[in-house]
């Protein structure tokens, strides 16, 4: 292999359209640029957002303050309290806080924070929890699973 054989795949380049040389070459009269118009123009070339001259979508939208985390995780939050309408010995997980009704998606984490009191013994599986809440579990005997 020589460096001087070495070509481009067949059909891998275009050639350049000649544009303006005589209608026999395919892109003379309008030389690709249709009828009439802004476009058709010598400097028809508008600016990025250009509309015509109407305010343009960008300044008609508000502009947006500070941002949005898109990593942020929103966790649903019950309190030990809650977990009293539990049974001692229970196992709680996110289908029983479900049937309960403690909670309202299936989707979303939950997390327990530790405001009120725990009178049960409870083996909890859930997402996260406070560092209080499970000293609380504990205490009452419980499990964090």
């Amino acid at each position: 292999m020589k460096l001087s054989t070495l070509k481009p795949n067949a059909g891998s380049r275009a050639s350049k359209k000649r544009r303006g040389r005589g209608n026999a070459s395919g892109h003379g009269t309008y030389s690709t640029r249709g009828c009439k118009g802004q476009g058709q123009r010598k400097s028809g070339n508008v600016r990025r957002g250009f509309e015509g001259g109407q305010t343009p979508i960008i300044m008609r939208l508000p502009k947006l303050r500070g941002f949005k985390n898109v990593n942020r995780v929103s966790y649903q939050v019950i309190n030990v309290s809650d977990l009293n309408t539990f049974k001692d010995g229970d196992e709680v997980n996110m289908l029983t806080l479900l049937e309960k009704g403690l909670i309202s998606k299936k989707q979303l984490p939950v997390k327990v924070l530790a405001t009120g009191k725990l009178e049960k013994k409870l083996s909890i599986r859930l997402h996260k929890m406070s560092d209080a809440a499970k000293a609380k579990v504990v205490a009452a005997g419980g499990k964090v699973l």
